[in-house]
């Protein structure tokens, strides 16, 4: 099987294309092909199909470490753009994309930048889903005796924001760990711990479903961004800080959708046996 592996803000992907000749990669397979110490090792797997819509360019399909399928990955969505610019799969550079749950519509910039339009963020419990009775601005869980004050938003994939003084000192792996796999979250979530710096900039650090901490992750940094929004601690133009690097979120509110722009990275070409 031939595959690229490319990055963004150091969140790493197999991208393998799908268009000509089908591969089938079971969950077995995603999960040798992730190990980092016997495979090739990555953060998610992206597979690039055909679309049978007209208006739409290619269909995309995003499967985590653990080999379970998913519904979003922007910064995946910004390196699938990349990838099918390189390879010549296509000249344009505005680029409409479908995943398993809506359109993502993919701007090619300057100097390996690329602009997601990532859809309208949505709070309701049932799209994550999340089972808490009533819907509320913020809810909260018991954790060593200690409250958790969090969010939740959905963005193709389920998001649970918890605000924090210092994301340096917060036990990222524990508390992601035990959010994520609560029973009000039946799909599991994904756990963003936000540092608020000024209305312009956050901190952010996320714990990923199906892979643990990562050191970027777009649909995280749009999620942090639309709650901080939504409570009024942010303008309409953010700068988030992750690890592996920023990415420039804009959001005007309401049923609006929202946009994120950062680089992506080509890294090497490979083949492997199966």
């Amino acid at each position: 099987m031939k595959f690229s592996k490319m990055h963004s803000l150091s969140n790493d992907f197999v991208v393998i294309n799908n268009t000509k000749k089908k591969y089938y990669l079971d969950k077995n397979i995603i999960q040798k092909l992730s190990n980092r110490y016997t495979s090739i090792g990555f953060d998610q797997l992206l597979l690039i199909e055909l679309s049978n819509n007209k208006n739409i360019d290619f269909h995309y399909r995003i499967f985590n470490a653990d080999g379970k399928e998913v519904n979003q990955c922007g910064n995946g969505a910004r390196c699938f753009a990349i990838y099918v610019k390189l390879k010549k799969l296509t000249l344009k550079k505005n680029i409409f994309i479908s995943t398993n749950t809506n359109i993502l519509h993919l701007k090619i910039l300057k100097n390996n930048k690329v602009c997601v339009n990532m859809g309208t963020p949505l709070f309701n419990p049932e799209s994550l889903p999340f089972l808490g009775k009533l819907k509320k601005d913020s809810y909260s869980l018991f954790f060593n005796n200690k409250l958790i004050i969090f969010d939740i938003v959905s963005l193709g994939n389920p998001h649970c924001v918890i605000q924090v003084n210092n994301i340096s000192d917060i036990p990222i792996k524990l508390i992601g760990s035990f959010i994520q796999n609560h029973k009000l979250f039946p799909n599991k979530v994904n756990v963003g711990f936000m540092e608020f710096i000024n209305s312009n900039n956050i901190k952010l650090r996320v714990f990923e479903r199906g892979v643990g901490e990562t050191n970027a992750c777009g649909t995280g940094a749009c999620a942090a961004v639309a709650i901080g929004i939504k409570k009024k601690l942010l303008s309409d133009k953010v700068k988030v800080d992750l690890i592996g690097g920023s990415l420039d979120i804009k959001w005007k509110g309401k049923n609006s959708h929202i946009f994120m722009k950062g680089d992506a990275h080509y890294i090497y070409d490979g083949e492997i046996d199966l």
